[in-house]
């Protein structure tokens, strides 16, 4: 078996990891700003989302491993802005708010923005769990080969 193969579980399981804790930042950092009608850009805060996307394949694979299916994680591509629109309120006390009294207000929905967190909290349990397992099978490869040797 290729080595590079042998860890693909594990490194998959990584990628995972550090997109989800990604995902994760990004909607705290939504929740923080839920109600900042001013950002560095102008207007009210927008929300920001994490693009994922599948690395591009390897173009060299080993010969052992040309009938395998190409193992890939995820990648973060970028953070990009929500372009949904900015919800009105009437606040004619705001000092942010137009002539009419209305205020733009950020376009952060806090519970689904609590559902991203779960999700991403649970998606990283589980590639957490993945490679502990992976762990103890290698630890247990590891103990069944020295039994060999002996």
């Amino acid at each position: 078996m290729h080595i590079s193969r042998t860890f693909a579980a594990a490194d998959i399981s990584a990628s995972g990891l550090k997109a989800e804790r990604m995902r994760m930042e990004v909607a705290a950092n939504n929740i923080a700003n839920a109600h900042a009608t001013r950002s560095a850009s102008g207007g009210p805060y927008r929300r920001q989302q994490v693009i994922f996307a599948a690395p591009a394949p390897n173009s060299g694979t080993a010969p052992d491993t040309a009938t395998l299916p190409e193992l890939q994680g995820v990648e973060i591509v970028g953070i990009a802005a929500d372009r949904s629109p900015f919800p009105r309120v009437y606040n004619p006390g705001h000092p942010d708010a137009d002539p009419q009294g209305y205020l733009e207000m950020p376009n952060v929905v806090l519970p689904m923005e609590m559902v991203d967190l779960m999700t991403a909290s649970r998606s990283y349990e589980a590639n957490l769990k993945a490679i502990e397992t992976f762990r103890q099978m290698a630890e247990q490869t590891l103990s069944l080969m020295k039994g060999f040797q002996a």
